[in-house]
């Protein structure tokens, strides 16, 4: 029984399905995904050349970028404005007619003063939290204080 149902299947594959039509539908199929497939395949490698390309481009701007400031700034050591400020750095020359005034560096009460002066009150140890500051700014605690 097994060998009739077997037979009967593959009669009816056979004429049912492999038919000349069928098989050259599935042969065109099958050319039409591989050129497809071909297709994909040249477009990402085109894709990926063009990123290539363009990735060099800017290399290539950053470098000439870099070239003109170079260039600028090998004119501007060229200029005789800064022959003269390097000369006052390195040197300590002066021009004929300048005074140099050497003071001594500030001391911690100098500092105080310049900071209370300008209105800055100096930084205490306890910082104040981000809520706090929202706080503070929201309902005016800011303006309080600098009122007093």
């Amino acid at each position: 029984m097994k060998k009739i149902n077997t037979r009967r299947l593959l009669y009816h594959i056979r004429h049912k399905y492999l038919t000349l039509n069928n098989v050259v539908i599935s042969v065109a199929f099958l050319i039409a995904a591989s050129w497809v497939w071909g297709s994909l395949g040249v477009m990402q490698r085109n894709y990926d050349l063009q990123k290539e390309v363009d990735f060099k481009k800017r290399e290539l701007q950053l470098a000439e970028l870099e070239t003109r400031s170079l260039e600028l700034e090998k004119r501007y050591y060229q200029t005789r404005e800064y022959q003269e400020l390097a000369v006052r750095e390195d040197l300590g020359l002066v021009l004929p007619g300048e005074k140099v005034l050497i003071l001594p560096p500030n001391t911690q009460t100098a500092k105080d003063a310049d900071a209370s002066a300008s209105g800055q009150v100096a930084p205490t140890g306890t910082p104040v939290g981000n809520v706090q500051q929202w706080m503070n700014f929201l309902f005016g605690a800011n303006s309080k204080n600098a009122a007093q």
